[in-house]
């Protein structure tokens, strides 16, 4: 009889699919936002990208051989863990600060848990609430000026705002008047030009990702879009059915990086397709309350987490039953 491999999740039933592939699948879809992010703040940014990153491989790859565990460096998981939390983070960050995340996110997070697939929380995202509570805002604003002209997108948002002002979230949690008058049009946020993360600012880069993750099966298209839907519909009704105001707050913040990147994560979401909807739903309303009654003016990383820590209770309420089963 041949040997049984017992191996953790994820398991994708297809050709040439595999943990490494995957990865790489994720890593290739972030290169547009992270471009985009060294072009719109620069050097700084860049090298924030690369510190998370090889601080990330590098704990990994310590990890395993202090712990003479089979080296998992090279399948590309710790560059998503390293590339997500870099751009989840401004360039207003210290370098110090940045592995200290990372080696958080891939010892604390995912090598004490028993490495990928055993992880009960999305590493970056665990990572990024870490540093938010222990070093503060370090996503909330933003020092680096944009290196091109801003005239062709209006003036809404003058330059010295995009480079020392807090993000777009801050004017747009005040109100729909607000919104028009302090924060960057549609428009705007498409492009990039404002305050924010590194990587969660160009919402056509994000898009670009997105398209190419369901073009090559990785993720479910319905995944993101229903986290997406369900802040758009709340703002939508709280802001009195102003559907600019809505796609200011779906387009401001971390929410299409989170959705596209973090809330389809094969190990800390749930295994059933009702139960990934389960999941976003509830990590968009979440992301409502917080953003418009919470303390801090973005939601998306702290509604991620939660729905983490729920992810179980979930997959096990949306399980189909087997004929005949017990129910």
């Amino acid at each position: 009889m041949s040997k049984l491999h017992i191996s953790s999740t994820p398991h994708i039933h297809q050709k040439s699919s595999s943990t490494r592939n995957i990865m790489l699948d994720v890593v290739i879809a972030m290169i547009p936002a992270t471009v985009a992010g060294i072009i719109i703040f620069g050097l700084k940014a860049l090298l924030v990208v690369l510190t998370c990153v090889a601080s990330a491989v590098a704990t990994e790859y310590l990890f395993n051989v202090i712990a003479k565990k089979k080296q998992t460096a090279g399948d590309f998981s710790a560059v998503v863990t390293g590339l997500l939390l870099g751009l989840n983070l401004s360039t207003n960050v210290e370098l110090w600060q940045c592995v200290v995340g990372s080696v958080f996110a891939i010892l604390v997070v995912k090598c004490l848990f028993g490495g990928i697939g055993k992880n009960i929380a999305n590493p970056a995202i665990t990572a990024r609430v870490f540093m938010l509570l222990t070093f503060g805002s370090v996503g909330a604003v933003v020092t680096a000026a944009p290196l091109f002209d801003l005239g062709f997108l209006g003036d809404a948002v003058p330059a010295a705002d995009v480079v020392s002002g807090a993000t777009p979230l801050v004017a747009l949690n005040k109100g729909v008047a607000e919104a028009a008058s302090g924060a960057p049009s549609v428009l705007q946020l498409l492009v990039g030009v404002h305050g924010g993360a590194i990587g969660e600012t160009c919402g056509i880069a994000l898009l670009i990702g997105f398209a190419y993750l369901v073009a090559r099966k990785v993720i479910k298209w319905y995944v993101p879009a229903s986290y997406v839907a369900t802040v758009f519909v709340c703002y939508l009704a709280f802001g009195g059915f102003d559907v600019t105001y809505a796609l200011q707050h779906v387009l401001a913040g971390g929410l299409l990086l989170g959705a596209i990147f973090m809330a389809t994560d094969y190990v800390t979401t749930p295994t059933t397709n009702l139960g990934r909807i389960v999941f976003c739903v509830g990590a968009g309303l979440l992301t409502f309350a917080i953003r418009q009654f919470g303390s801090f003016p973005e939601g998306v990383s702290i509604a991620i987490l939660t729905m983490n820590l729920l992810t179980p209770f979930i997959s096990s309420w949306t399980r189909k039953k087997t004929l005949g089963g017990v129910k």
